[in-house]
């Protein structure tokens, strides 16, 4: 049995999520360092700021396997959900710590500075990509992130994804307003991929311990300059999650933890593949509980 990390994007950050973290003072450093600010101390409101909601995110994650790492095996493969790949990146040793960090914010203004007159995102249920397309066409919306066959997230300008939402209703879809006020994954980013990708290049890159799934295709990428192209063009791509999980399962991994926050990653791995033990830290009540289980499931 193998272990793959799912490692989500932003979207689930409370302060309830650090109820189950211990340690890893370097990480919450780091963190400070770089933005200024004391995660612990951060405010519900304060942790949907995007510039804040990025690095915070990736700074948990590393906190998380930093705890974890030492119980458990080295994963087989990572994958990671928008800001996710980038912490994947970190997970897998390519990057030290203050330097995920301090891209998770770069990223972020990146992003805040590529359209300024904001945006929104909305998840949506029960219609098929075609029709979700189609839809796209008539209000100028665009896919951001497809999670399944009829589970996509669509963005834009908050109009569009208005108009959007009240059309895919009306056909019997079921749109969900995220708390994202950029549109992330869509061609209105393309401003922020030349500025980001020059930060990737400036850092300090190893290769890392296991591939980092892309996640606009869910192939791996095995050296530096493939993650670098990867976690910039996706700003302004759609990504594929559901070929992330799909990828994860053909390299080979039989248990996947998700290292939070939230818990939506292990649900949608269990509903692409009941047969396959899935599970995030959220839904521990302390990180040695996650441990067990991952323990116990790969010995299974």
């Amino acid at each position: 049995m193998t272990l793959g990390l799912l490692c989500p994007g932003q979207g689930d950050q409370s302060p309830a999520m650090f109820d189950i973290l211990d340690g890893a003072e370097a990480i919450w450093q780091a963190f400070a360092q770089t933005t200024g600010l004391n995660a612990f101390s951060l405010s519900a409101g304060d942790m949907q700021v995007n510039a804040v909601a990025q690095p915070l995110v990736c700074a948990y994650q590393l906190a998380v396997w930093s705890h974890l790492a030492e119980k458990l095996p080295e994963p087989l493969a990572l994958a990671g959900y928008s800001v996710g790949e980038l912490a994947a990146y970190g997970c897998a040793g390519a990057l030290a710590p203050e330097d995920v960090v301090a891209l998770a914010r770069r990223r972020a203004e990146a992003m805040d500075a590529a359209h300024s007159g904001g945006g929104a995102m909305v998840a949506l249920r029960g219609l098929s990509r075609d029709t979700v397309g189609k839809l796209c066409a008539q209000t100028g919306a665009e896919i951001a992130i497809i999670n399944a066959a009829d589970r996509i997230v669509c963005g834009g300008a908050p109009g569009e994804v208005a108009d959007f939402s009240n059309r895919a209703e009306v056909l019997g879809g079921k749109p969900t307003p995220l708390a994202i006020r950029i549109p992330s994954h869509t061609s209105l980013m393309r401003p922020a991929v030349a500025p980001f990708l020059k930060a990737l290049e400036q850092a300090r890159w190893r290769t890392p311990a296991a591939p980092v799934l892309e996640g606009l295709t869910g192939a791996p990428a095995f050296t530096p300059a493939q993650a670098r192209n990867a976690l910039s063009a996706q700003l302004a791509q759609t990504i594929d999650w559901a070929a992330c999980l799909d990828g994860l399962r053909e390299r080979g991994c039989t248990v996947l933890l998700e290292l939070g926050p939230g818990s939506g990653l292990a649900r949608m791995a269990r509903d692409r593949f009941p047969d396959l033990p899935a599970r995030s830290v959220a839904e521990f009540k302390r990180l040695d509980g996650a441990a067990l289980w991952a323990a116990s499931a790969l010995n299974a």
